[in-house]
């Protein structure tokens, strides 16, 4: 048996690879800071208080500036996937990517605007780089039939939310209590935690992600060139924004960053079809996925509300003191981590229930219950806005009751498209694929800024109708999702055994 055989087959860790151990507190230290900082973002730029001052802009330019970021962060990690594909392998990338995120919060912990800027691009651009890699390696500790897989992968996703808890939890109170640049500090210590563990014990993931494709050398050094010169280009972008040579509306921007984002989306798919080479089987599970995708898309555009309209919303509308009391208003979006530790577990143990009965639903199915879970969670909202506009602040219960049915949405949705977009890729596209997964969170990242910014452009009476339209579209997509799963039910094939 090979020593890459013998530790696929480990289970130092919950009966899984020990690789996973390391792959697992990256993560967790990742996902506290990036949710850490994310949940300070909007309060920062909008608050205006003496003490602790923010940016004092307003709600439609802040949750433009946050749907740009948060699309930015996930858009780059399609140029990730490829560049750890063909240039520097999964653990590399994750490496780079990690010492990138530390120095971008850092650099937010200097309390300068031009700072702040530059940190949100370097957070951006490690985010990149790291997070679909890490996913990559993940599927790859496993051989392709492990049954574990699925189970890795739940586990894994455990990881995000505790990171994500103690992100909300200690760069929430330092940010709000004592001064937002101590949340963002905050967060790059917990980043460093990450980066230091990965280089430890990176050598439990063996032989997993540690080389990139194998190409032609002229063909990589011209790769190599023109990473140098689009970094060189998009440096001198953002030197010269921050030099104030240029500016731009950042509403406008964000507009035309999701109408690029639908046309990158649909070339991609398109070359995957028509000029990749794929086989039958190959397009069948390439169509799966395209499904999986628009329904992520409009799942994390509504759940990305939790630090954009919903955040305001609570800032300006909810009751968050007890006693003597009052909890920072970033630590409402701790039940969100906090809920999915709690059922994650039910979750994994129902699939596995169903599926033994021949019950378990199809993931086009699954992503269809996930988008109505999250219509319900809006529904919820909708009577949280009636009753503010009568008598405010409103209880927190029903911020409690709207983040569970948007949990409970997530844990149906989010775990299976990440294990189907690692099982059923084309093996050769994996990075780039696991990429496009991340995709579909960018492109609902850029459309929760600009609904919530719309949402809350003119404070309560605009909430409704936005909130509204998000009930309708999140029905109908599930509708269309449900009924396609009838006709695809045979579109998976195992492409390995195909081949």
């Amino acid at each position: 048996m090979s020593a890459d055989l013998q530790d696929k087959n480990n289970t130092g860790f919950f009966g899984h690879p020990i690789g996973l151990r390391t792959l697992f507190f990256t993560e967790m230290w990742e996902r506290m800071s990036y949710y850490g900082m994310r949940g300070l973002l909007v309060l920062y730029m909008t608050m205006g208080v003496a003490g602790n001052p923010g940016m004092d802009w307003s709600n439609v330019q802040a949750n433009a500036i946050y749907g740009i970021y948060a699309g930015m962060v996930y858009f780059l990690a399609v140029p990730g996937g490829w560049i750890a594909d063909n240039i520097l392998g999964y653990q590399k990338a994750v490496l780079i990517g990690a010492i990138i995120i530390t120095l971008g919060h850092f650099t937010l912990a200097i309390p300068l605007q031009q700072t702040f800027i530059l940190g949100l691009v370097f957070v951006a651009i490690g985010t990149g780089l790291l997070k679909p890699n890490i996913s990559s390696i993940v599927g790859q500790l496993y051989s392709y039939n492990d049954q574990r897989r699925d189970s890795g992968f739940t586990i894994f996703y455990m990881s995000i939310n505790i990171g994500s808890m103690l992100g909300f939890a200690v760069c929430g109170w330092l940010g709000e209590k004592v001064g937002w640049h101590w949340g963002f500090g905050a967060a790059g210590v917990g980043m460093l935690f990450g980066v230091t563990q990965f280089i430890l014990f990176r050598h439990h993931l063996g032989e997993s992600g540690k080389y990139p494709n194998q190409i032609k050398e002229k063909t990589k050094l011209n790769y190599i060139r023109g990473l140098g010169l689009t970094v060189l280009l998009i440096a001198t972008i953002v030197v010269t924004g921050i030099m104030g040579l240029w500016s731009i509306d950042p509403v406008y921007f964000a507009k035309r960053f999701r109408d690029f984002l639908v046309i990158l989306s649909i070339i991609y798919f398109f070359y995957l079809f028509f000029l990749a080479g794929l086989t039958v089987n190959e397009k069948k599970n390439v169509l799966m996925l395209l499904l999986l995708f628009v329904g992520a898309a409009a799942f994390w555009s509504g759940f990305d509300q939790s630090a954009g309209s919903l955040i305001i919303f609570t800032r300006d509308h909810v009751n968050l003191t007890f006693g003597e009391f009052t909890a920072p208003v970033s630590w409402t979006q701790f039940v969100n981590p906090l809920f999915v530790v709690m059922f994650a577990p039910f979750f994994a143990y129902l699939w596995v229930f169903l599926g033994k009965r021949n019950l378990d639903p199809n993931m086009p199915i699954k992503f269809g219950i996930g988008l109505i879970l999250m219509a319900l969670g809006f529904i919820v909202m909708i009577f949280a806005v009636k009753f503010a506009l009568v008598s405010s602040p409103v209880g927190v219960q029903w911020l409690l009751l709207t983040y569970l049915l948007h949990t409970f949405g997530e844990l149906t949705l989010s775990p299976v498209g990440l294990s189907a977009f690692s099982k059923y890729s084309p093996k050769r596209y994996l990075g780039q694929m696991m990429g496009i997964w991340f995709l579909a969170s960018s492109l609902g990242g850029v459309l929760a800024g600009l609904l919530g910014g719309e949402a809350t452009e003119s404070g309560l009476e605009s909430i409704s109708p936005v909130f509204n339209e998000l009930v309708y579209y999140y029905l109908a997509i599930a509708a269309v999702l449900i009924a396609l799963s009838f006709f695809i039910k045979g579109a998976l094939t195992d492409t390995k055994a195909a081949e």
